[in-house]
């Protein structure tokens, strides 16, 4: 059966990934990325709408037919500028998204949380993602996948220095990160994006989280993967 996947965030880091995963599995007829601003990519698989988020619903006609709705959505405070903004991208427009999709009739969706998520937490950033996976559930779809990593390793298409610190830190440090450390070694973007494709693929209901070890497993490389990565796709995107 031939399956319409949607995308939110696909101008990030994963879900750059998570559009390219999409291109060239066979199960996927149809891939619509709905966003502010388009991908510079051509594939005959590839769809784009633009959404404003002060009127979603002027786009719900890009989510009609769509089997699996994935959501890459996030920000950082300092690019966020405010809470409120930053609750506005990882916590509103995610639940309008599963909204869109529900109202679909989309089966499953696929979210990007964040280790350490939890709506009790002082921590704001984690308190906010802990509300987002609650406020999701809420919505009612058939499905929710929430994936929970550590910091995410990857070029991004904005510098965020923090982080790119923090990743030379970590990459340094994985080898040593073993037993009870483990569940927190950094993660590749790729590896996400893949475990969320092979989750969306499995087709599972209910609600579903999956830990940063747990998703280094689901998204492991397989032989293949490395031939079938750049199929139909053209050299010079900057998802």
């Amino acid at each position: 059966m031939e399956r319409k996947a949607v995308v939110v965030g696909a101008t990030g880091l994963v879900g750059g990934y998570v559009v390219r995963e999409l291109l060239v599995q066979k199960e996927y007829s149809r891939v619509m990325v709905v966003g502010r601003r388009p991908l510079e990519i051509k594939h005959p698989k590839l769809e784009q709408a633009n959404i404003d988020w002060e009127q979603p619903q002027k786009t719900a006609s890009a989510f009609e037919g769509a089997d699996d709705v994935f959501c890459c959505l996030g920000t950082t405070m300092k690019k966020a500028g405010s809470k409120e903004q930053f609750r506005r991208v990882d916590l509103d427009y995610p639940v309008l998204t599963a909204r869109l999709g529900k109202e679909a009739g989309a089966g499953q969706m696929l979210a990007i949380s964040s280790m350490g998520a939890n709506p009790n937490s002082r921590v704001f950033y984690n308190r906010t993602k802990g509300e987002a996976e609650e406020a999701l559930a809420a919505v009612g779809l058939p499905a929710l996948h929430l994936f929970r990593p550590s910091l995410i390793l990857g070029a991004r298409p904005e510098r965020r220095a923090g982080e790119a610190a923090a990743a030379v830190v970590m990459k340094a440090l994985d080898g040593m990160m073993t037993g009870k450390l483990a569940p927190y070694r950094a993660i590749p973007a790729s590896v996400i994006a893949r475990a969320m494709v092979r989750i969306a693929l499995a087709q599972a209901n209910g609600v579903h989280i999956y830990p940063n070890d747990i998703i280094r497993v689901i998204g492991a490389e397989l032989a293949s993967d490395e031939e079938e990565a750049g199929a139909g796709m053209r050299p010079d995107n900057n998802v």
